[in-house]
């Protein structure tokens, strides 16, 4: 079968265009800074997680930049997850369920009297300098202080070291997080001037839920009839998320 040639004007198919694009990348010498820009959105449409949740790789290298200038380099450790924030309960659901649609798994269990949902993407997300993330933390209201909405933490694992990494950078460090009887251990934080956070932990957070829970399962499991809640005020109750 004949192909008839294209057009003036006309756009060449797409594999035929992308054929194009990686030889011009190639090629340095050939408009690199075009190349980078087509292949960056390039990758944007492939990439429906960052659609949802938004840029997490600058976000990422955003608290990693901020790390180094307070004398801590993460090169040498893996991530355990990144945590996203939304203001309204019905907001909280629609995320959920447009995250599902591209993971395999959702441990949705109570934490501070609401439901959190840890979601495991269908494959580890590439975040910082070829480190990948396999859970997403998504956290709806009540928020118990002020944070950043949207992307608004980045997990760290420590690992054996956790000790010695608190003792040496304990200058910097902003708190630490105590989160239960069974917690492996406190994580220990840095909050920055945006609100948002960077959280380091002996163990990621997947491994420390499945000490007590056991391994995560595929399928998505929700936590069933919990009714959002009511902040009750001198001025009588206000509905929340608002």
């Amino acid at each position: 079968m004949r192909t008839s040639p294209c057009r003036r004007g006309a756009h060449p198919p797409r594999s035929q265009h992308r054929t194009r694009t990686l030889d011009r990348r190639a090629d340095r010498a050939y408009a690199p800074d075009v190349d980078d820009q087509i292949y960056r959105q390039e990758d944007a449409m492939t990439d429906p997680l960052g659609d949802i949740i938004g840029d997490y790789r600058a976000f990422a290298a955003q608290q990693s930049d901020r790390l180094l200038d307070r004398g801590i380099d993460i090169t040498a450790y893996s991530l355990s997850h990144l945590a996203v924030r939304v203001p309204e309960w019905d907001q909280y659901v629609r995320v959920r369920t447009m995250l599902e649609r591209h993971a395999v798994a959702n441990r949705e269990n109570f934490w501070n009297g609401r439901p959190i949902s840890l979601i495991v993407p269908a494959e580890p997300i590439e975040v910082l300098d070829g480190k990948t993330v396999g859970l997403i933390e998504l956290i709806p209201p009540v928020h118990q202080r002020v944070y950043k909405m949207g992307l608004e933490h980045l997990g760290v694992v420590v690992g054996d070291t956790f000790d010695t990494f608190v003792d040496v950078h304990k200058p910097v460090l902003t708190g630490q997080q105590f989160q239960g009887p069974t917690s492996t251990p406190d994580p220990v934080y840095i909050l920055f001037e945006d609100f948002t956070h960077v959280k380091f932990y002996r163990l990621s957070l997947r491994a420390s839920v499945e000490i007590d829970g056991g391994a995560f399962e595929d399928g998505f499991h929700h936590v069933d009839g919990w009714v959002p809640q009511q902040l009750v005020t001198a001025t009588g109750p206000n509905p929340l998320p608002r």
